[in-house]
């Protein structure tokens, strides 16, 4: 709800500064002047966080079956990363999205190396937005009536209808910060021109100067988008020379990929070498994009002025239509900056593109395997940098995937151990067991907090039961957990005791494994469904009918057979302990393929 509260705010005062004739910028550099360029950054960065996450939201089936189905090789997944990064303008949704499938096993780092080729084309569009909307034409007013039609779809009862409604309210304050942000910023101003001027006389020593300027700038105010408003706003003012502001757009590059690596340190493997790969592409695009910087920049400059009638045809009705004196030149380096991000970034992936197996190699290299992900004893697929409930939802299918498959083992030890009769092997077996249902503690404890720590944040109601089940499953595992190790204890007492089954017993508890055998196959299909629809109950209550049927059949034996001379009364009441545990866990897992398809 702190969203909304915090939009309402912004719709209130929002008509107070829009149509405020640029008094902002009358009152020199003070504090209340580095204040209020500090406040239209925050507008401009909200807005594009509200906007995104809304269409994410809103379209976020959609989005992930894009990025599932569109990636069968690289050259398809530039284009799949460029469609979803222009959709939701944020690379990092992009870039975060991706390292889940990596994660989940759906896409592989090579697929997923296009797929960030494709995003960094991308978010040059926002550039673009910026340059063709932001200064050329008086958004921050035209902004306000988006508001009359965003606000009721925000208020609205149906989640996707108010999903949008967010995007749009989202795109209003974006540009309401952009127009503010072009308001604070005064026109030419000649110290700050010739200071920048002064440092840039050094060749390729103070393009390495403004990239690393433009890379610190993206690192402070975390987002690749807010930095690239920062240089275009510089630049249309008048503050910037263009070679300046080209240099620190490729720091800005470079900078995006310093925020994804210290994301991903608390990530797993898959998260630092999706990272990896990243800064790697832009690094090496950066390095070779510094020597041939002059001539790109003077090519650019170049083609830009050959559209310039276009653009002054633009300029010249924008200004009639809001009485602005518009300065051609400056906006002119507002558009050759944007096409030289583009430039860049398009002859980035043409160029690199061919090496995506050395740079995939390169991360692997660079980013060894933990050992202790592979050992089961931690969780895998979960990133803890990721707090999208959306994206959160694929890695932890996988991980609860994951999780069938320890307590399948569990089954298999314990099967073994019903079976064994060499007590070396036996003491063994009973350590692993002891060992298998500490990790379904760990596994239980772990994703519920990881599902808690997401659960405040906005998400659908169809993702909110997703969660709710996993919750449900998580539950249900770490009791058969439990279960299998009271079976192991119960095996050890029996051992020490030198209680011994008759062969009818044992054959009758190896039948009741097979059948749960089964049914845990049927479990683990349907943990791993990419689409629950696909999933049906009709074989796990068969089973489910097998398991009771055993049972019954079990028990019946048990009871004709008690008083009888030969039949021990002690082996009999472990029997019993047995088999009515291993029919209980029938039941947890007849809960769990509910809860797959969200019987809750």
């Amino acid at each position: 709800m702190y969203k909304y509260l915090i939009a309402l705010i912004i719709i209130l005062i929002a008509p107070q500064f829009a149509f405020a004739e640029g008094e902002s910028s009358e009152g020199g550099m003070g504090f209340f002047w580095i204040f209020q360029i500090l406040g239209s950054l925050a507008f401009f960065i909200y807005g594009m966080k509200m906007m995104s996450e809304g269409i994410q939201r809103a379209a976020g089936d959609q989005l992930r079956n894009i990025l599932r189905s569109m990636t069968k090789n690289r050259f398809l997944g530039v284009f799949t990363g460029f469609l979803i990064t222009a959709i939701v303008q944020s690379s990092s949704a992009t870039t975060v999205m991706t390292v889940s499938f990596v994660n989940a096993g759906l896409i592989s780092l090579v697929e997923s190396a296009g797929i960030m080729m494709g995003a960094n084309i991308g978010t040059t569009i926002t550039g673009w937005v910026i340059s063709l909307l932001g200064f050329g034409v008086k958004l921050d007013a035209y902004s306000i009536p988006l508001f009359a039609i965003g606000v009721p779809m925000l208020l609205s009862k149906n989640d996707k209808r108010k999903y949008w409604g967010e995007f749009i309210i989202g795109f209003a304050i974006l540009f309401l910060g952009l127009g503010f942000l072009k308001a604070s910023i005064p026109n030419l101003d000649e110290q700050a021109f010739e200071f920048f001027k002064s440092w840039s006389d050094y060749g390729i020593f103070s393009r390495i100067l403004f990239v690393l300027l433009g890379a610190l700038v993206t690192i402070i105010v975390q987002s690749s988008s807010a930095s690239m408003l920062i240089t275009l706003a510089m630049v249309h003012a008048g503050w910037l020379p263009l070679d300046v502001a080209a240099a620190m757009v490729l720091g800005e590059n470079i900078g995006t990929t310093i925020t994804a690596e210290i994301a991903s340190l608390i990530g797993n493997t898959q998260a630092k070498r999706s990272a990896r790969i990243h800064s790697l592409f832009n690094v090496i695009g950066v390095v070779w994009m510094i020597i041939l910087l002059p001539f790109v920049i003077e090519f650019l400059s170049h083609l830009v002025e050959t559209f310039s009638t276009f653009f002054d045809s633009l300029f010249a009705s924008n200004s009639k239509l809001t009485g602005e004196e518009v300065d051609g030149s400056n906006k002119m380096s507002t558009y050759t900056l944007a096409a030289f991000h583009t430039t860049f970034n398009v002859l980035n992936v043409i160029f690199l593109i061919g090496f995506v197996p050395w740079l995939v190699k390169m991360a692997i290299k660079t980013v060894p395997d933990n050992g202790s992900e592979e050992s089961g004893d931690n969780l895998k697929f979960l990133n803890p940098a990721n707090q999208t409930p959306e994206l959160a939802t694929v890695e932890l299918q996988q991980e609860i995937a994951r999780y069938g498959q320890i307590t399948t083992k569990m089954l298999g030890l314990s099967k073994k151990l019903l079976n064994s009769t060499d007590p070396e092997e036996q003491v063994s077996l009973i350590q692993r067991i002891k060992k298998y249902e500490e990790t379904t503690d760990t596994f239980e404890v772990e994703i519920t907090e990881y599902i808690t720590a997401i659960s405040d944040k906005e998400m659908t109601h169809k993702t909110s039961i997703v969660l709710r089940s996993y919750i449900n499953i998580c539950n249900d595992m770490e009791r058969i957990g439990d279960i299998f190790y009271q079976f192991a204890k119960t095996m050890e007492s029996k051992i020490n005791r030198k209680i011994y089954f008759l062969p009818t017993q044992r054959n009758q508890l190896n039948e009741l494994f097979e059948i749960l055998s089964r049914t845990f196959d049927e479990m683990n299909d349907n943990l791993s469904m990419t689409n629950v629809e696909d999933v049906t109950l009709e074989k796990c209550y068969r089973l489910e009918d097998e398991i009771n049927n055993q049972r019954n059949s079990m028990r019946d034996y048990n009871q004709k057979n008690l008083g009888k001379k030969k039949y021990d009364v002690n082996a009999a009441m472990i029997f019993t302990n047995m088999f009515s545990s291993l029919e209980r866990i029938g039941d947890h897992i007849v809960n769990i393929n509910e809860s797959v398809i969200g019987e809750i």
